[in-house]
Order: C-alpha cells, then sequence, then structure tokens
C-alpha cells in the first residue's frame, strides 16, 4: 500500500513538474519510464535550471550513458544515494526508483522551500552562520560538513511541520504533531487552505463532516483554487498509518504558493496588469457569447456557458494571487483597485448570466430551481442580533415556520427531479446533464 501511494504521489509530482518544461514531457509508468534516463534527466534540468549533458538516442548503451549522467549530476550536489544503482534503475525496482524520486523530491523541492524558514525558526541550515565552520580547520572538515548536511536534512522537516503548525494554530484546536495520521480528518489541509486564502472554507461546517469529505474538499479546492496538483485520494490518507514521505510531498506544494505570494512589489504590479487586461479580455469575451448566444436554445446556452466557465477557471489560475490580495482598499494602488473592481464587475455579469439561466429553466424545473434557492438563502442568512431575548424567540421560531412550509414540498421536488425526462419531442436533451446532478446534490 505505501509503495502504491508513493509511485500515484510522485508520478504527479514529476508530471507537475514537467509540465513546466517546453516542450512538455510526462510520466505514465514510473517504474519503466525512469529506466531510459531521458526523462530523468528532463526533471532534473527543470529542477535545477542547468542545461545536463544528454545522449539523443534510445539504444542501451545511450539511454545508460543518460542514466549515468543522472546520477553523476546528483552526486555532484553532494547527495548520498546510497544503494541507488545504474543497474537498479534499468531492473526498475520499485524500492530503488522510489528511494531515488523521494531524494531527488527532498533535496530540490522541501529543502530548498524549508530553506526559507529555517533562520525563522531557529534550525541548523546551510544559510545560517551558525551552521557553517568558517575558521581554517573547516578545509579538513569533510565529515563535518556531512554532519550539518544530515543536521539540515532533519531541520527541513522540522521547519515543514512547524510551518503547517503555525497555519493550523489560527484556527482553534486544529493540531499537527507529525506528516502521518494528524492529516487523517483532513482538517490541516484546510486550514492551511483557509490562512492562505481566506474564505475558501468553513471550517466550522467541516468538523461535523467524516474524515473523508474533508479530504475530498480540501483537494479539490486546493487543485481548482490554489493551482495545486492532486498528489493524493482520500483513501491514501485515511488510513491508519499514512504514508509521511507523501503527505510531505503534498504539504511543501502549499508552502511553495505561500512563498508564491511574497513577490516582490515590482512582480506584483506586473502582475496586476496583465490580470486587468485578461480580465477586460474576458468580459469581451462574455458580452460577445451573450450576443451570439441570444437566439439560441436554452440547451445550447448552458452548453456555450459552461464551455466559457471551464476556459475562464482554467484560466484565472496564473492570477489567484494577485485576485485574491488580502489587502485593504487604502493599501491598494490605482491599478490594484482596478483589477478588484473589473473582477467585482465580470463576476457579478457571470452571476447575472447564470441566474438568468436559471429562470430559463423547463418547467418543472424552473420552479424546482426557485424553490432551492429560497432555501438556501434562508439557511445562509443570519439570525438577527436581538437583545430581546423574547424578540429573538419569536423572530427564530417564525423562520422555522417558513423553513417548514418549505420542506413540505421536498418529497414532491425530490421525485419530480428523480423522475424527470431529460428529452424533448426530436429526443434532444433538454437540460445538460451537469445541471441536473448539481440540483440534485443541492436537494
Amino acid at each position: 500500500q505505501r509503495e502504491f501511494t508513493q509511485k500515484k504521489a510522485f508520478t504527479s509530482w514529476i508530471n507537475s513538474v514537467l509540465a513546466k518544461r517546453t516542450p512538455p514531457s510526462v510520466i505514465s509508468d514510473l517504474y519503466t519510464d525512469i529506466q531510459q534516463g531521458h526523462l530523468l534527466l528532463d526533471l532534473l534540468e527543470v529542477l535545477s535550471g542547468q542545461h545536463l549533458p544528454r545522449e539523443k538516442g534510445f539504444n542501451t548503451f545511450q539511454c545508460r550513458s543518460n542514466r549515468e549522467n543522472a546520477l553523476t549530476f546528483l552526486k555532484s550536489r553532494s547527495l548520498k544515494l546510497i544503494n541507488i544503482h545504474v543497474a537498479d534503475i534499468i531492473e526498475g525496482k520499485p524500492s530503488i526508483v522510489l528511494g531515488l524520486i523521494w531524494t531527488i523530491i527532498f533535496h530540490f523541492h522541501i529543502e530548498e522551500l524549508a530553506r526559507t524558514l529555517a533562520c525563522t525558526y531557529n534550525q541548523p541550515s546551510l544559510d545560517c552562520s551558525s551552521a557553517v565552520d568558517s575558521s581554517p580547520k573547516a578545509s579538513r572538515s569533510a565529515k563535518k560538513s556531512a554532519k550539518i548536511k544530515e543536521r539540515w536534512k532533519m531541520s527541513a522537516t522540522k521547519a515543514l511541520l512547524l510551518w503547517a503548525k503555525e497555519q493550523c494554530s489560527l484556527h482553534g484546536s486544529i493540531s499537527v504533531t507529525d506528516f502521518k495520521s494528524s492529516w487523517r480528518s483532513g482538517l490541516p489541509f484546510l486550514a492551511i487552505i483557509q490562512t492562505l486564502r481566506p474564505g475558501l472554507v468553513d471550517l466550522e461546517k467541516a468538523k461535523a463532516r467524516s474524515n473523508e469529505e474533508n479530504l475530498k474538499e480540501a483537494f479539490r479546492i486546493a487543485e481548482l483554487e490554489l493551482n495545486i496538483p492532486r498528489l493524493l485520494e482520500p483513501e491514501d490518507v485515511d488510513v491508519m498509518n499514512p504514508d509521511e514521505k507523501s503527505i510531505m510531498t503534498y504539504v511543501a506544494q502549499f508552502l511553495q504558493y505561500s512563498r508564491n505570494l511574497c513577490e516582490s512589489e515590482e512582480d506584483m504590479q506586473e502582475k496586476v496588469r496583465e490580470a486587468v487586461s485578461w480580465l477586460a479580455a474576458q468580459e469581451k469575451k462574455l458580452a460577445k457569447l451573450l450576443v451570439d448566444t441570444e437566439n439560441e436554445t436554452y440547451y445550447q446556452k448552458c452548453k456555450e456557458m459552461m464551455s466559457f466557465m471551464e476556459a475562464f477557471n482554467q484560466e484565472k489560475k496564473p492570477f489567484l494571487p494577485v485576485l485574491s490580495s488580502k489587502r485593504s482598499e487604502t493599501e491598494l494602488c490605482e491599478a490594484q483597485q482596478q483589477m478588484r473592481e473589473e473582477w467585482d464587475k465580470l463576476i457579478s455579469q457571470i452571476n447575472e448570466w447564470k441566474a438568468k439561466l436559471d429562470q430559463m429553466l423547463p418547467s418543472p424545473l424552473d420552479g424546482i430551481e426557485a424553490w432551492l434557492q429560497e432555501v438556501e438563502h434562508l439557511q445562509a442568512e443570519d439570525l438577527p442580533d436581538l437583545q430581546d431575548p423574547f424578540k429573538a424567540v419569536f423572530v427564530f421560531r417564525e423562520i422555522i415556520v417558513i423553513f417548514k412550509g418549505l420542506m413540505d414540498c421536498f418529497d414532491s421536488h425530490l421525485d419530480t427531479l428523480q423522475s424527470f425526462k431529460n428529452k424533448d419531442e426530436k429526443n434532444m436533451p433538454l437540460v445538460l446533464p451537469e445541471k441536473l446532478e448539481e440540483m440534485k446534490r443541492r436537494l
């Protein structure tokens, strides 16, 4: 089970790195694809930013040369490759391949990220003056250097854990003590998301949900809103003894996201300008779409809207750090204020379009949609803050009566939705299947 989880998580992580390459590379089966050495060199080139020597062909000798080049490069970075030999990679031995990939992940991903935290948390880092012996004796201290490296390796894990604890500590009693069972409930993942992007999750609701539901929600939001690749599935974490290395690899991506938020002001301003330009283009695209689909059927309008939203959600990912800026209005420069106004305007237009489409639903779905919205609005509405307890009880009872009245229709709406025949007289679909599924979920 541990090998299976690591293989899946490491493969996803590698592919997220290789996607940055030009042209992108992809690994399908970690054990076999790594054997030729070409993809291993691709990975190391992206991670190091260096151009590494390689053979272009795929015969036995060229592949062996590429594997040797990869291992030689890793050794040049003072990485210990214990019991990792070219022959083992050729055979695709799972334990050896996973060990090699973990060494690469730890050095190029986790260590590099945790290095930025090490001095903050008073951990020995290769960049901290306390960790380096600059005396004349240092020239004869190869063993001492290795010990420092080992100390740093332990502290990189500790620094990442302390960072995770710090993010979770902002949300009450969510405790993180390791990279194993502490994450099983899914709450630490959700807490980190809430810290990085306030408002994306409801932690109080999450505390009442199952581990599986929380893990699903955390991985979904991280992928959709933070552009963090989904390395794990709920069943990988919600077990007695989850795999530590896979969880560390995934958590490090959240640290990477937080580092990306701390860009220089100049870079931020450039991204703001790009975001404003993108928002203007999206607004034009939406306006054109509304005109082009004016005389289309309801089904076709919905199809076009779904296509627009899929592209919109994908294209907005690079702009999320600037679009989700936590600065107040007074702290924003003119360009950032313009960007926020453009964003609010576009979202308002999209919501207005969605509302119009909901009103155009064919009967009896239009009535069920209106009922759903009324119930959801009532559930989301805060109770008035009344000092008079008798008045508060009266208002609360009124709301309960309204709610009970609405819920009298629940069974009939559910039956109608489940038995709805999604075909017109020409045997064509009336409504997108995704819309029906969405309504069923909401019910």
